[in-house]
């Protein structure tokens, strides 16, 4: 007689010299337990030695997928994603009835055979040929586990779910060789504990915990007799017993679970006659999977952080490897969000405008030198609905986002940083007049661009003489356009590229002298990173929105840092914060103003007014705000937001507010530091006096701007000059100073 295992099953070794001793049999026996005919046997014809030993002996287990949750930077939840809803729990934690419930229904004779039993076979095999078809099937519950491997692996791949469930001899004979190695490996206790976390129990939940949490609102070690009983029999046919859309199918099958129960003296039958008169009484919860669920319209944060983590090398070498590991979860993923500044700018952008308005508005929210993203919102929500959207609007377009958005003058204070970095003097006059011509030739990083473009300021009172703090305040084009043809675009792109400020849709910033009234289409996030180097005194990090991950084992797995570098000086940043901070205290964005701290900051309106911008900062908090249509449609004339109608809309007079609420609230109780900042002349402090400058000799039309440090009085200035340019894909260079 042989010698048995602990359980009482024969050796793997034993187990298989049985299986192999009765292959000859292969086509009757293994056709009988619930397979088609025998033209479609597949490996029947191998059910030989040398066919059963063809397979591997190895069979891979992956770890099992189960549900992550994600925490704000607090430790509160703002959502839990997974591809299949599992929690894997010890045996320990697994009420003992349903062990046994499980147990009894399915594979009744488990402790006492070893992967394969073989008097189960023989009797499916008289059953099936009694009956003329397929009426019982012989898999034990350690195959079924090897089974439900095989579906795990799959994971979203039908092809493969289709082979590995397929009703086949080769799969059959492939399940017993694994089911041997099984059982030589694990012993009954570890198979029973993988089976109940891996099977499928209906209604979304993998594994018993799921199981027990959505039926019945309680952990799988609460659970009672007839609950345990209940989830035992839908296992067979998930749909079919499915007690929430068929109670009555599912308690004829619980009383089923509860009279086999008591056949094999798991419980006496007064205790299945009392449970089975039970009415079933389901305390259901509604799964809560994925972004649609998180707090605090959090929605598009929690999805980039998913696309953060799919996007970054550290989780994976390829996209597929990442993709897996995020769809195995288990994971608990710390962000950098602030549940306070969160809440601010989720209530600013809906108490400004409305999801059902024709326009939108996103924000985010980026901490200066460390580059952890605080808060992201937007007005119109995460869903499917009418009034939602799933694209995340603050972005770029890889990162879950569109295309971009025009960001116009708030792309200036990239030329003036550039043109600080260039030596020119904060100082710097130009005539700027109303309207001129774009001045021609203007250097590129390739050579020189010649052509020919008018370009006027928002108001015809704006006409100079001005210098740079006053035409930064004002937001005066012509003063700009001067500026950038002196210092050349290659210096203002290269300066874009180390604030991290780049275009939404990926491509290069296109080398036009356009780039000076904001033509080139970025993202809330990219300005908000951008700008927090001004207030960092002039050092860029990279946004990061995760904190830290722990892993389903326990460990702290390695997560992206920011990488932060130098943009510019020190005294290029506080000459900048000089000048922005005179934009909120007497510029185009005062209403964006923050009472109780310094701020500083810039307005923008695209040309045609498809968008309005206010990106701003403080010294320890920056955000950009967008308001405008996604679809570039709808101009922002005549028109209703927020319930407040307006016949123009600029930068400072929506996202200004905006941003001020949103910001005011992410900052209440913390710190409020002030900015270093450097002194810098107007022209109008020297209005007396003025002498008439020599003609340029240099014979480039245009520009002719001085600096004031340079003459003890203040200058006349030379006019705008001929020449232009054409301006392909950057619109006509009108109506982006507001």
């Amino acid at each position: 007689m042989g010698k048995k295992r602990d359980g009482g099953g024969l050796t793997a070794t034993q187990q298989a010299a049985k299986f192999l001793g009765v292959s000859v049999l292969a086509g009757a026996v293994l056709a009988g337990l619930a397979l088609p005919a025998a033209g479609a046997l597949g490996l029947a014809a191998k059910g030989t030695v040398e066919g059963f030993d063809e397979i591997p002996s190895n069979m891979k287990t992956p770890p099992l997928s189960q549900r992550t949750t994600i925490l704000d930077a607090d430790g509160g939840e703002i959502a839990k994603v997974y591809f299949r809803n599992r929690t894997v729990v010890d045996l320990k934690d697994v009420s003992p009835y349903m062990q046994k419930a499980i147990v009894a229904i399915e594979d009744s004779r488990f402790y006492q055979h070893g992967a394969v039993d073989m008097k189960g076979i023989l009797r499916a095999v008289n059953k099936n040929a009694q009956s003329g078809g397929v009426s019982q099937g012989a898999s034990t519950l350690t195959q079924q586990y090897v089974k439900n491997v095989f579906v795990e692996e799959a994971g979203n791949d039908q092809d493969k779910v289709a082979e590995a469930t397929q009703q086949t001899i080769g799969r059959k004979v492939r399940e017993l060789k694994y089911a041997i190695q099984v059982e030589k490996e694990l012993g009954k206790k570890k198979i029973l504990q993988n089976y109940l976390n891996i099977t499928f129990f209906g209604q979304q939940a993998y594994g018993v915990e799921a199981a027990a949490q959505r039926y019945f609102s309680k952990p799988a070690k609460d659970l009672d007799l007839a609950e345990s009983a209940l989830l035992a029999g839908i296992v067979q046919s998930p749909s079919r017993y499915d007690p929430v859309n068929d109670p009555e199918e599912a308690t004829k099958r619980r009383n089923t679970v509860l009279q086999r129960m008591a056949d094999v003296h798991d419980i006496t039958r007064a205790q299945a006659a009392a449970a089975a008169k039970k009415p079933i009484e389901l305390h259901v919860s509604t799964p809560r999977n994925g972004c649609i669920t998180a707090v605090d319209g959090a929605g598009f944060f929690c999805d980039y952080v998913r696309e953060a983590f799919l996007n970054d090398p550290v989780f994976g070498k390829t996209a597929k490897a990442r993709l897996a590991r995020w769809q195995r979860g288990g994971m608990t993923i710390r962000t950098t969000l602030d549940p306070q500044a969160q809440k601010a700018v989720q209530k600013s952008v809906s108490d400004h405008v409305y999801d059902s308005d024709p326009v939108a508005t996103a924000a985010a929210l980026v901490e200066p030198g460390s580059g952890k993203i605080r808060g992201m919102g937007q007005s119109r929500p995460y869903g499917f609905k009418a009034h939602q959207t799933q694209m995340n609007l603050s972005v770029d377009g890889d990162m879950g986002g569109g295309a971009g958005y025009q960001p116009g003058s708030t792309f200036k204070p990239v030329i003036a940083a550039a043109a600080l970095e260039q030596g020119v003097s904060p100082n710097k006059v130009y005539p700027s007049p109303y309207r001129m011509q774009y001045p021609s030739p203007v250097s590129t990083c390739k050579g020189m661009w010649n052509g020919s473009a008018p370009v006027e300021n928002e108001n015809r009172s704006e006409k100079g003489p001005y210098g740079m703090k006053e035409a930064t305040a004002k937001s005066v084009n012509t003063y700009f356009v001067s500026l950038i043809s002196d210092v050349g675009i290659c210096p203002v792109t290269k300066m874009a590229d180390k604030m991290g400020i780049k275009r939404a849709d990926g491509k290069d910033i296109d080398q036009v002298p356009s780039i000076t009234l904001g033509t080139q289409e970025m993202s809330p996030l990219t300005m908000a990173a951008g700008y927090a180097a001004f207030a960092n005194r002039g050092e860029y990090c990279t946004p990061v929105a995760i904190e830290s991950i722990t892993g389903p084992n326990g460990k702290a797995m390695k997560v992206p840092q920011t990488s932060c570098r130098r943009a510019m000086s020190e005294k290029t940043a506080d000459t900048i914060n000089t000048l922005l901070q005179g934009v909120v205290e007497d510029g185009t964005g005062k209403e964006a103003g923050l009472n109780s701290r310094p701020s500083a900051g810039k307005t923008g309106t695209t040309d045609g007014r498809y968008a309005a911008w206010f990106v701003g900062y403080t010294p320890n908090m920056a955000g950009a705000v967008w308001v405008g249509d996604p679809e570039h449609k709808r101009r922002m004339v005549d028109i209703t937001i927020g319930g407040r109608p307006h016949d123009k809309v600029f930068g400072g007079e929506v996202p200004g507010p905006i941003w001020r609420d949103a910001m005011a609230g992410a900052l209440a109780g913390k710190p409020a530091p002030g900015f270093h900042t450097v002194p810098i002349r107007s022209p109008k402090d020297k209005k007396k006096n003025r002498a008439k400058p020599p003609a340029r000799t240099d014979g480039k039309p245009g520009g002719g701007g001085v600096d004031l440090p340079d003459l003890p009085d203040l200058p006349d200035v030379i006019g705008g000059g001929d020449g232009g340019w054409n301006w392909p894909g950057g619109g006509n260079g009108r109506g982006h100073n507001r």
